[in-house]
């Protein structure tokens, strides 16, 4: 059963497939001490389901084993984007990857409970379920955790998506996968906010990531000019890693790459409204931040790096309805006043 399943997930464009027990991961007293270091910022969801994501179990009643699937989205180098646009993270260049993966996550949770015995239940997530997902894809060999606290693997660097399947079938566990880092700091001394705060701990109230998409306030003026002309997340301690010479693009992701968004030009996002900022992010992950998130992220870009071109936009973005957005905009304006004078 465990080979039949391996197989089908290569057949529908997974590139890796491994296995683990329910059990609740070995690093589960390490996220509660996260938690209650108040590290996951305004992520109270996280807290609200931290008895669930620490045991599998709370998940699917008599769940016994997990079955962990990565999907590439390694593009090779990306062209350095000019100071006029706006950098979005590689993973948001793509359809969403929610639905791009749920599709095949549901044919191949039917081939599952095609093998298995009557009464077996399973059900998947991609990263869209109470579980410590990289925890236990450590576990069942998809990778190890880097220090910066992201799951590599070897053979795929750390450009891939995870996702499982959760089952109360049983099936034998893989061999996890040992650390590879040695002493290699890369990705710490690549963080421009000093997110990292030591080797495998992570500060998310200091990450670009979680100040661009997860936090839904103002962004705190002291890492506002850290975040340069980034509207989208970062990819800066992920770029970092050697081990992504040997990363490439999966076949299951490939068909839903969005090239449009590698050139995201600031003024023009800036003067997108309501419908055209559906319009041109519908079916993406950045639909989620909504207008008021990424306009405010891209006031903090023009702020960092726009010229007098920028003063007009940011003044009509000024006098915008939604508050977060003329905050951001008027802290913009003084910024590139002060750099290129009122004129």
């Amino acid at each position: 059963m465990k080979a039949a399943i391996r197989q089908h997930a290569l057949e529908l464009g997974f590139d890796d497939c491994r296995f683990t027990t329910a059990k609740p991961p070995e690093s589960s007293e390490q996220f509660l001490k996260w938690l209650g270091g108040q590290c996951h910022g305004t992520m109270d969801w996280m807290e609200q389901n931290a008895a669930k994501r620490i045991d599998p179990k709370l998940v699917l009643d008599g769940a016994r084993s997990v079955i962990t699937l990565a999907a590439s989205y390694g593009q090779g180098n990306d062209a350095p984007a000019k100071p006029s646009q706006g950098v979005i993270a590689r993973y948001a260049r793509y359809a969403d990857y929610h639905d791009a993966l749920g599709q095949v996550l549901g044919q191949l949770t039917a081939r599952v409970q095609s093998l298995a015995t009557e009464g077996v239940r399973s059900l998947w997530y991609v990263d869209t379920g109470p579980i410590l997902e990289r925890d236990l894809g450590q576990r069942a060999g998809l990778g190890f955790i880097g220090k910066h606290t992201n799951l590599i693997s070897r053979r795929l660097g750390n450009w891939f998506f995870i996702s499982e399947i959760v089952t109360t079938a049983e099936l034998e566990p893989d061999e996890p996968e040992r650390n590879h880092c040695g002493k290699c700091t890369s990705c710490i001394d690549a963080c421009p906010t000093g997110a990292i705060t030591a080797p495998f701990q992570l500060d998310a109230r200091r990450c670009i990531s979680y100040l661009t998409i997860e936090l839904k306030g103002p962004i705190p003026e002291e890492f506002r000019p850290a975040i340069g002309n980034r509207i989208y997340g970062c990819d800066d301690c992920l770029d970092a890693c050697p081990w992504n010479r040997f990363a490439g693009e999966g076949r299951l992701m490939a068909p839903h790459r969005r090239d449009d968004l590698g050139q995201a030009d600031l003024i023009e996002l800036l003067a997108l409204d309501d419908d055209g900022f559906r319009a041109k992010f519908r079916g993406t992950p950045m639909k989620r931040t909504k207008r008021r998130g990424v306009l405010r992220n891209v006031c903090v870009a023009l702020g960092n790096v726009g010229d007098a071109t920028a003063i007009p936009p940011l003044e009509r973005a000024a006098a915008d309805p939604e508050p977060l957005i003329a905050e951001h905009a008027q802290w913009a304006l003084g910024q590139v006043k002060q750099r290129c004078g009122p004129n």
